[in-house]
């Protein structure tokens, strides 16, 4: 009956959306929410009787400040023991996961891998930024004094090869190059080793007593 609700349960008191996971009151009866944690500039709070509401105004962008709110928040989670607390952003994949991350490794004693591997299997679609996993990286480096994941770094473009220039091979002396190339098209003269070693065959009397038309060997 609720299947407009995308939550994702984190603890049996903890939840996870998207903003939509808010809106859905009679979802939000159920679970026994108390706080919703909204983690975005301008989704706006509904009204629910006894539920308090907690904005952290940052956007889902790596340079937003998420960490300076990551003490705050978690401290709010671990202090709401009136009933459930839901979590969510715009689309619930990067600014509330790391959020729930930040919680876990404050309160639940997990490290950063573990905080993750948590977060991700009760909700896969899960997709942080490159600025938020940096802040949690050093989040948790002053938790536990050491870091237990590591980000890969984006790789770099390479650059552009350069333009091509049309100009003979270094190796090949212009006569030969285009004796090599008229040898490709004349499967007579592909036969003959010899006449592929010698340009000279071009002026062979023997060639003419076969046959052989003088455009089809021209240089």
């Amino acid at each position: 009956p609720h299947q407009g609700f995308t939550d994702s349960r984190i603890t049996p008191t903890l939840f996870l959306s998207g903003a939509d996971g808010a809106l859905n009151a009679a979802l939000v009866s159920q679970k026994g929410i108390t706080l919703i944690i909204n983690a975005t500039l301008s989704h706006a709070f509904p009204a629910y009787p006894g539920v308090e509401c907690l904005r952290v105004p940052v956007s889902d962008l790596p340079c937003s400040p998420l960490g300076d709110h990551f003490e705050r928040v978690a401290e709010r989670i671990h202090g709401n023991r009136a009933g459930g607390t839901l979590v969510h952003c715009a689309a619930g994949m990067s600014r509330s996961p790391a959020l729930v991350m930040a919680y876990l490794m404050r309160y639940r004693g997990v490290t950063l891998c573990q905080a993750h591997r948590w977060v991700q299997e009760s909700r896969p679609s899960i997709r942080l930024n490159a600025g938020f996993w940096d802040q949690l990286l050093q989040y948790e480096r002053r938790l536990y004094g050491k870091n237990t994941v590591r980000v890969a770094a984006a790789k770099e473009t390479p650059p552009p090869p350069p333009p091509r220039t049309h100009r003979p091979l270094r190796s090949v002396p212009q006569q030969q190059m285009k004796y090599s190339t008229l040898v490709t098209r004349s499967p007579l003269m592909a036969r003959s080793p010899l006449m592929a070693r010698s340009p000279l065959m071009a002026q062979s009397p023997l060639m003419a007593r076969r046959g052989t038309k003088s455009s089809s060997i021209k240089l």
